[in-house]
């Protein structure tokens, strides 16, 4: 392996990138448009749920129970009608996703003690905010249940007979649980994965459609030499943006940073040795531009998207998927970066997912190089 040749082809590939402006616009654009766009348009936090109120009975405890759901972050009382059926049309036309039904004996069941039957009525168009909105109009009606307990014993100068357990919760490493700390670590591996591979796909393929390829199969350029030179740029690229990514989820979205930044970088080093090799591949093998980039935005963003536990966690997926995810690089970037930004987990902690990412990158550097034959066909 002769390093003034390897030098020569990275030299040549960093003055082709400085040269095409569609080039450097990815480099410097994809990375910032993927951030913001994740980082404002992804979040898992369900707050400001448009409820609607039909108070069938409007005493000073219904009253009381809907200021709950006023003062809470979660809800947004968006209309107190006074009919069933505007609740309803409200629920209809996507006026509000939940209406709170409170019925006519509500202040006299609560006197008597029983169980008092307030009724929620969700849209299920989507799941996951139902399922949400559910938990915190339970939370909030459990809430009012404790305080009028509380206030009746008040009232009868007594305690409460009943021993309570209280559990002292502690949230650890995302503290506020808010949906972004776990997003935007999540953002820098998909934003990695498509610019890597995205811009390495155009390497080969550009000779072979400017018709360099012959200049370059005439020199004696080896295989592995011509793969490390026109990767070399694109490697430092790939770190420079991965310092970009982060410190935009740092400074600019607030996510702490806990780990060490050498542990960052040496997973980074791994991940992107991966998916610049498949770019190669894959340049290698269509021989077209417009083919090679589409098809790693498939090989790359759905698979990273999908299946690395950015969107939908790992344990929760059916069994055959989850023996899929074994084989997508991103996965065991995903939980290092998660890792290295929120917990702080050392490099020792995380040798599974390196050690992983270190045989994808020596078989993808190998089967990429293996690709390329010196010869026309």
């Amino acid at each position: 392996m002769n390093l003034n040749r390897i030098f020569a082809i990275a030299w040549k590939e960093a003055l082709q990138i400085r040269r095409d402006v569609r080039s450097i616009i990815i480099v410097v654009a994809m990375p910032v448009i993927l951030m913001l766009m994740f980082g404002y348009g992804v979040s898992f936090d369900i707050k400001h749920l448009p409820v609607y109120i039909f108070d069938r009975e409007n005493s000073q405890q219904s009253r009381d129970f809907v200021a709950l759901f006023r003062s809470s972050e979660y809800f947004q009382v968006v209309r107190q009608v006074d009919n069933y059926r505007d609740l309803v049309a409200g629920i209809d036309r996507g006026d509000c996703r939940m209406g709170i039904v409170i019925p006519i004996e509500f202040s006299r069941l609560l006197r008597e003690g029983g169980a008092v039957p307030v009724q929620a009525i969700v849209d299920g168009t989507d799941g996951n905010s139902a399922n949400v909105g559910m938990g915190y109009a339970n939370a909030v009606s459990s809430a009012y249940s404790q305080q009028v307990q509380l206030d009746w014993l008040h009232r009868q100068g007594r305690s409460p007979l009943n021993p309570t357990i209280a559990v002292a919760a502690r949230t650890w490493f995302n503290e506020d649980l808010e949906s972004l700390a776990n997003i935007v670590p999540g953002v820098v591996v998909i934003v990695m994965a498509v610019v890597g591979t995205f811009l390495t796909s155009l390497t080969i393929a550009r000779e072979w459609e400017r018709g360099t390829m012959e200049q370059l199969i005439a020199t004696p350029v080896t295989p592995l030499e011509l793969m490390i030179g026109k990767l070399a740029p694109y490697l430092v690229i790939g770190l420079v943006d991965t310092a970009l990514c982060a410190g935009m989820g740092v400074w600019w979205f607030d996510v702490p940073f806990r780990g060490s930044v050498g542990v960052l970088f040496i997973s980074a080093t791994l991940f992107l040795t991966v998916v610049l090799a498949l770019g190669y591949m894959l340049s290698v093998g269509l021989k077209s531009q417009l083919a090679a980039s589409q098809a790693s935005m498939v090989v790359t963003f759905l698979p990273a998207f999908l299946l690395s536990g950015f969107i939908f966690p790992i344990d929760q997926m059916p069994l055959a998927l989850q023996v899929v995810t074994h084989v997508i690089p991103a996965r065991y970037f995903m939980t290092v970066m998660r890792g290295v930004f929120l917990k702080g987990t050392p490099l020792v902690l995380l040798y599974q997912q390196l050690v992983a990412l270190a045989i994808f990158a020596v078989v993808l550097t190998v089967a990429a190089t293996r690709s390329f034959q010196k010869r026309l066909r």
